[in-house]
């Protein structure tokens, strides 16, 4: 009776209601360990009548998704997040009470949680605030007659006078500035804006034109727009997360601002980075705003130039590294789940690839966790170049893939492409790693050298000659796929793009590498280096490109593409964990969104235009393979899980108030 009772808590919208916050912390704590077994097996056994008639094919998935377990597992000591750790415990969470968050956009709402005697709370709150859109009937009955000009405009006319006014600024940065001021002020607004000009305004709020943003984060801070967490707070990390004044969170995105894109360590300035990937949560993937947490953990850094400029924000010190930094994270991670509940999502961002790999590897079986470096990124990645098969021809099986870059984009792109060739030739991983290789800053990964190479590195490992230099192994490697994860700009040289374009009729070149100046190489140089051959995407956007008098258009690999829908298909889903078959069924759904018309034009990833449509199929691809995993606990399972999708995602239009 307690696995299902427990497995209702967190099947449905109301948890707090019934207590489960309560009953976790009482002197019942000591069998929770059974209930989260119990409540898997609860999950499974509903998904298997859900699923009958597919007991064959399940049993083959199963098998082959065990062959095909992360190389992470060793490092969990053979644990898989299938087996549900027993060292996991549910507990936690809150719920909206007053259900304001999920009306009808035509129902009326109340701006107001406490009473007040005017309006100009109102006016400053960003989540309620329409500044002149407040109707005749709305400045009456909120006291703001008077506090606004008498003038009443719709959000449409709102919407066109900002990006009219945005269009004005010459300098990136400014653009940056105007819209953080906009969401500052006008939530609702700002997401609207963001959402109908998507493919003018990703890059304003997202790479490139962040990077300069967040390397002057410090001068251009004007409020906090998220939770601070430092060292400092060491043992108090649980009383900070309650001050944040949303309950009901559902995604938390967390940096250490060690390894900001390709800018480095960033320190405390780093949460740019948490506060953009939320915002794009919300515009693209439909997230609630109020339910999305950005997380700075300030540990120090080790950037000197930060260390001593009078404007830094962050603490005055060196990085604390070893067990000092792994308590804290440890006491963030427990925190998390302690006050929100089994179900939220912590999305790791932009920690040094020694931290990543580590942490992914300790809470990837505890906690519903996600690292868009190493998973989301090998993700869209592999979406790509699926959908680029049908230019290049070939199955992925039959292609040899090259990459300059074995950090945790590197590595996690290459283990993801051969999870998807040992799937679909029910090879061994081992065997399908063959065909991956990867060249770091000392040259080609190889077995010579794996008594010094760090662990995520060792896989890649093959048998063959030392090589010293990315242009010599492409000349013997002969790859027919070329990706860059350095974080190191201009080293696909014109060299190195001619020998890809000797061995290749349609070379596939991928300069994943941010902000634009950290690309490998530009669109520009890939066509006119292979001959307008080259099949190109990058991660930050590039314009169109005439060679010989045809235009090439490139696409662009971003990481938005995925994240957004991933995150929401396990929202939607209630899952309780992150599998890598959830990362193929993600990259899978965004390679079917690619139309004959992209195709045509040379491109590999769909247009940002319709990335609403592009996330609500990946959320509900994501949250199908969480139901036939057995990691899914919103029961019933909906029947149609795109049109689910699309009826969760958050819209910003202004809402009437009472």
């Amino acid at each position: 009776m307690i696995s299902l009772n427990i497995a209702n808590l967190m099947g449905h919208r109301c948890s707090k209601n019934l207590g489960i916050s309560s009953w976790c912390d009482g002197d019942k704590r000591k069998i929770s360990e059974k209930v989260v077994l119990r409540v898997n097996s609860k999950v499974r056994q509903h998904n298997n009548i859900h699923n009958t008639g597919k007991e064959e094919e399940g049993e083959e998935k199963k098998v082959i998704g065990r062959k095909m377990e992360s190389v992470l597992k060793p490092l969990r000591d053979g644990e898989s997040v299938l087996d549900l750790s027993p060292r996991s415990t549910v507990s936690g969470g809150v719920e909206d009470v007053y259900g304001e968050d999920r009306a009808t956009e035509d129902q009326l709402v109340t701006p107001w949680t406490i009473s007040v005697a005017s309006g100009w709370s109102l006016l400053r709150d960003p989540q309620y605030n329409k500044g002149l859109a407040f109707s005749e009937k709305e400045r009456d009955a909120h006291y703001l007659r008077g506090l606004l000009p008498p003038t009443v405009l719709t959000q449409l006319l709102q919407e066109k006078k900002l990006m009219h006014n945005i269009r004005q600024y010459k300098v990136p940065l400014q653009k940056y500035v105007a819209m953080m001021e906009l969401q500052e002020r006008n939530e609702r607004l700002f997401y609207k804006l963001l959402i109908d000009n998507v493919e003018e305004l990703l890059p304003v709020v997202y790479t490139p034109i962040v990077g300069e943003a967040w390397q002057k984060y410090g001068s251009i801070f004007r409020r906090p727009q998220g939770l601070y967490i430092s060292l400092k707070e060491k043992g108090k990390v649980l009383e900070v997360l309650k001050n944040w004044p949303e309950r009901n969170i559902q995604v938390i995105v967390v940096t250490d601002g060690e390894r900001i894109l390709g800018l480095g360590d960033l320190g405390c300035q780093g949460m740019g980075i948490p506060v953009g990937k939320l915002a794009l949560y919300t515009a693209l993937g439909g997230v609630r705003p109020s339910a999305c947490l950005p997380v700075t953990i300030d540990v120090g850094t080790n950037n000197e130039t930060l260390l001593k400029d009078e404007f830094y924000i962050g603490l005055r010190q060196k990085r604390a590294t070893g067990q000092e930094y792994y308590d804290l994270l440890d006491e963030f991670m427990t925190a998390v789940k302690k006050n929100y509940g089994e179900k939220v999502l912590v999305q790791f961002e932009d920690f040094a690839n020694h931290n990543a790999f580590e942490l992914l590897a300790k809470y990837g079986t505890t906690h519903l966790v996600f690292n868009d470096d190493i998973q989301g990124t090998a993700s869209v990645v592999l979406a790509g170049v699926v959908a680029a098969l049908k230019l290049i021809g070939g199955t992925l099986p039959e292609h040899k893939f090259l990459f300059l870059g074995a950090g945790e984009a590197g590595t996690g792109i290459a283990e993801l492409i051969a999870l998807e060739m040992s799937k679909q030739t029910k090879a061994p991983i081992e065997e399908s790693r063959k065909k991956i290789w990867l060249v770091d800053s000392k040259g080609l990964i190889v077995s010579s050298r794996k008594n010094s190479l760090q662990h995520f590195k060792k896989p890649w490992a093959h048998e063959h000659e030392p090589v010293n230099s990315l242009l010599e192994a492409v000349k013997v490697i002969k790859p027919t796929v070329l990706i860059g994860s350095s974080g190191v700009g201009k080293t696909f040289t014109k060299e190195v793009v001619e020998a890809m374009t000797s061995n290749n009729d349609k070379p596939l070149i991928l300069a994943l590498s941010n902000p634009t100046s950290q690309s490998e190489c530009t669109a520009e140089e890939a066509y006119q280096w292979s001959e307008g051959r080259a099949i190109f995407a990058s991660g930050s956007p590039f314009d169109p490109v005439e060679y010989k008098g045809k235009v090439y258009a490139s696409g662009q690999a971003n990481n938005a593409y995925i994240f957004p829908g991933f995150g929401l298909g396990l929202v939607i889903s209630g899952a309780i964990r992150v599998h890598d078959d959830m990362l193929l069924a993600a990259s899978e759904a965004l390679a079917t969104q690619v139309s004959e018309e992209n195709y045509k034009n040379g491109l590999i990833y769909p247009p940002f235009s319709n990335i609403r449509k592009i996330s609500a199929n990946i959320a509900a691809n994501v949250a199908a393979k969480a139901y036939e995993l057995g990691l899914a606990t919103r029961l019933p399972r909906p029947q149609d899980l795109v049109k689910y999708a699309e009826s969760c995602m958050y819209t910003p239009v202004y809402r009437n108030y009472r």
